[in-house]
C-alpha cells in the first residue's frame, strides 16, 4: 500500500469518527455547557472547565453515535444521511455500538468526577435522546418536544457543575434553550421537508409546511425572547442580565422574530434555512451576551 492510500484511509477513519459523533454539534454542544458553568463558577477551575469539555463532548458523541445506529436502514433512504459511516457500510454496526459504549460510560464517567447531579443529567440527556426522541422522531411530531429536553440540558449542565445545585438559575437557561429548540429544528424540518419524508420523519408540528406550522414557529419565537430576558428583572436567583445586554438580546431577538415572521409570509425553503442561521446566531450570541455581562459586572 502506498503512503497516499495510507494517508487517504487515515483520513477516511478521523473523518467517519467525526461524523458518527457529529463533531460540530458536539462542539456547540460543549460551547453551551461552558457558557453555562462560567455563568454559574464564583472562582474559575481551569480543570473543571476541561473535564466538563470532554465529558459533554462524549455524552452528545454517545447519543449520536447510537443514533446512528438505530437509524441506520432510514439514512439509507435520504440523501442528507446516506454517506454516513454505519448506512454507507464504511463501519460495522459493531464498531458503531463499541464507540458508543465507551463514549456513554467515559462521558458519564467524567461528569461524576465533577459531581454526581452533573454526570445524572448527562445519563439523563443519553437516554431520552435515544431511548426516546430517536424512535419517536417516525412516529410523532411530538418528538421535537421530547427531542428539546435532551437538547436544552447542555446550557444547564455548565451551571450544575459549577456550583452542584440545580435551582432556579440552571432551570432558567434549561428553558431559554428548551423554547429555542422549536423555531430552529422546525426551521431544518421546514427546508428539509422532502428529505425526512423519505425516511418517514414526522418533524414540523402540523406534519405540513403550511401555516399551522410557520404560527407555531413565530409563538415559540416569542416564547424564547421572552424566556431571554427574564434574568433582567432579578427573579432568578444569582443568574442577573443587566438592562443594557437584555435590550441587545431583545434586539437580537425582534430580529429573529422577523425572520420566523418571513417565514410565514413565504412559506419556502429558503427562508426556513435563514431562519435557521439567524437561530444559531442568535443562541450563540445570547450565551456570549450573558457571560460577558456578568464578568464586566464583576470587573466593574
Amino acid at each position: 500500500m502506498s503512503v497516499t492510500q495510507v494517508n487517504t484511509a487515515k483520513l477516511s477513519v478521523v473523518q467517519d469518527f467525526k461524523e458518527i459523533t457529529k463533531m460540530r454539534l458536539a462542539l456547540s454542544v460543549v460551547f453551551s455547557s461552558v457558557a453555562g458553568y462560567l455563568l454559574g463558577v464564583e472562582t474559575l477551575s481551569w480543570s473543571t472547565l476541561l473535564l466538563l469539555a470532554i465529558g459533554g463532548y462524549f455524552m452528545v458523541g454517545a447519543s449520536n453515535a447510537f443514533n446512528q445506529i438505530i437509524e441506520r436502514d432510514l439514512d439509507k433512504l435520504m440523501d442528507r444521511t446516506k454517506n454516513r459511516p454505519v448506512p454507507s457500510g464504511r463501519m460495522s454496526v459493531n464498531t458503531a455500538f463499541a464507540i458508543a459504549t465507551l463514549f456513554t460510560i467515559a462521558g458519564i464517567s467524567v461528569l461524576y468526577s465533577i459531581n454526581p447531579k452533573t454526570a445524572m443529567f448527562g445519563a439523563i440527556s443519553i437516554f431520552i435522546y435515544v431511548s426516546l426522541y430517536t424512535p419517536l422522531k417516525t412516529k410523532t411530531p411530538l418528538s421535537v418536544f421530547v427531542g428539546a429536553i435532551p437538547g436544552a440540558i447542555p446550557f444547564m449542565l455548565g451551571w450544575v457543575a459549577a456550583t452542584n445545585d440545580f435551582g432556579i438559575e440552571p432551570g432558567t437557561l434549561f428553558m431559554i434553550q428548551f423554547f429555542w429548540q422549536f423555531p430552529h429544528f422546525w426551521a431544518i424540518g421546514w427546508f428539509l421537508y422532502d428529505d425526512y419524508k423519505k425516511g418517514g420523519f414526522f418533524m414540523l408540528p402540523t406534519g405540513k409546511r403550511d401555516k399551522g406550522t410557520a404560527v407555531q414557529v413565530i409563538i415559540y419565537t416569542i416564547w424564547t425572547v421572552a424566556t431571554s430576558l427574564i434574568p433582567v428583572f432579578g427573579v432568578t436567583g444569582r443568574l442577573y442580565l443587566s438592562p443594557v445586554s437584555g435590550l441587545i438580546i431583545l434586539i437580537l431577538g425582534l430580529v429573529l422574530l422577523r425572520s420566523a415572521i418571513r417565514l410565514y409570509k413565504n412559506r419556502d425553503a429558503k427562508t426556513a434555512k435563514q431562519l435557521m442561521i439567524m437561530s444559531v446566531l442568535y443562541i450563540t450570541l445570547l450565551q456570549i451576551i450573558y457571560v460577558a455581562d456578568k464578568f464586566i459586572r464583576i470587573w466593574i
